[in-house]
């Protein structure tokens, strides 16, 4: 199952409490206080992965909770530090406050680590509020909450070419044979109903990323037909296949007519879209009468327009070679987004999280808790030891 966008609500770990403790035993009559402080509360992250290519593991998730620091104790024992937690996210997704829908951040690498929610500090035992005129304090603090957030996730795929085209002018052949992918293929309109991906393998260790999406009709932009929502999933393409059946049957739109109607949609969903740059290729070119309408659309078009069949195989050597050169000219600049990342099909899955995150990524940086010190200490005593904590939330990770 394909699904392109979720939302979650994620929270950082509450950090464990301090403890207020005096060391007692025999024949050590000043042992003093001994309280240790509670461990940091655990992270959420979200880690963009090649290997994946849906957030369907994420759609029954609403809430997504990192563990909680360890409470202090006795005898100098600091709480463990919660464990973090590493949601595995596709390439390609954007992260948005689902409260103002204000995008956060857009992993568009893989391997892409971000933190969206920080946990919480843990406390101070009493062992830290001794000084020369407090000896024996009885004061710790709770440890602070994590950091929440309501997220949308949303999924565009990152592509190097996108098939578009109306339903049955056979993009779900063609990337068949110009991949190992096997969509759903049929001999009726909106056979695929989802985006499909597949890696097209070139002599010389060379490598494109396609992607199909569900054929688009007239007035797909208000709705009709699957409407053009799986039109996110070609944004970040660096080139657009615009594949026309030359011999349609009966009753449906001509080769010249698909291509204005494709084209229109295109410019009703996105300007930035219908000025991508496209190849415009004519399929089925087995069929009869294929020749002379080649001719008629070739005369119609202002546009060159390459002839290939999908079940024959007839021209697709020359068109992955088009292919190549045409995504290699375009280069990175098309893709407003960032040059899409080849995908590594033996991507590790374990992850390290770094002791110290970058700010580009690391949405929670200069994020400052409230103030939660007990009664018993002042404001600005709390703040001034939290201020001066140094120690560095460094997770283990295998």
């Amino acid at each position: 199952m394909f699904v392109d966008e979720v939302l979650i609500h994620v929270a950082g770990g509450r950090g464990g409490n301090g403890c207020a403790s005096f060391r007692r035993e025999k024949f050590v009559p000043k042992g003093g206080p001994d309280g240790g402080d509670g461990g940091r509360g655990g992270s959420v992250y979200l880690h963009a992965r090649a290997d994946l290519n849906t957030l369907l593991d994420l759609a029954g998730k609403h809430h997504v909770k990192a563990e909680n620091g360890v409470h202090g104790q006795g005898s100098k024992c600091y709480g463990r530090n919660g464990e973090d937690l590493v949601l595995g996210v596709p390439v390609g997704t954007l992260v948005y406050d689902a409260d103002n829908n204000t995008l956060l951040k857009d992993l568009v690498r893989d391997g892409q680590l971000v933190r969206v929610a920080a946990g919480g500090a843990g406390g101070y035992g009493n062992l830290h509020f001794v000084s020369s005129t407090n000896q024996a304090p009885r004061t710790a603090l709770p440890g602070r909450a994590g950091r929440e957030r309501s997220l949308r996730l949303e999924l565009k795929l990152i592509a190097d070419v996108g098939f578009v085209g109306m339903p049955n002018a056979g993009k779900s052949t063609l990337l068949s044979r110009l991949s190992r992918a096997r969509p759903k293929i049929a001999a009726y309109p909106f056979t695929t109903l989802e985006p499909m991906l597949g890696i097209m393998d070139l002599p010389g260790f060379r490598r494109l990323v396609l992607a199909d999406i569900p054929g688009l009709i007239a007035g797909a932009h208000s709705g009709a037909g699957l409407g053009d929502a799986f039109l996110r999933h070609i944004e970040r393409t660096r080139l657009i296949v615009h594949l026309l059946d030359i011999a349609p049957p009966d009753g449906t739109p001509g080769p010249a007519e698909a291509y204005r109607i494709i084209r229109h949609e295109l410019a009703a969903y996105s300007a930035a879209l219908a000025e991508r740059r496209e190849i415009v290729v004519a399929n089925k070119m087995d069929l009869t009468d294929a020749s002379e309408n080649l001719d008629a659309l070739r005369r119609e078009l202002p546009v060159p327009v390459h002839a290939i069949s999908g079940v024959s195989g007839e021209g697709l050597r020359e068109l992955s070679e088009v292919l190549w050169a045409a995504v290699q000219e375009v280069g990175a600049s098309a893709v407003t987004a960032g040059a899409p990342t080849p995908i590594n099909l033996d991507a590790a899955g374990g992850v390290r999280v770094p002791a110290e995150p970058l700010p580009d990524d690391d949405l929670d940086a200069g994020w400052e808790q409230a103030d939660n010190s007990e009664s018993g200490v002042e404001a600005a005593d709390s703040g001034a030891i939290a201020a001066a904590d140094p120690r560095d939330f460094t997770p283990e990770k295998a």
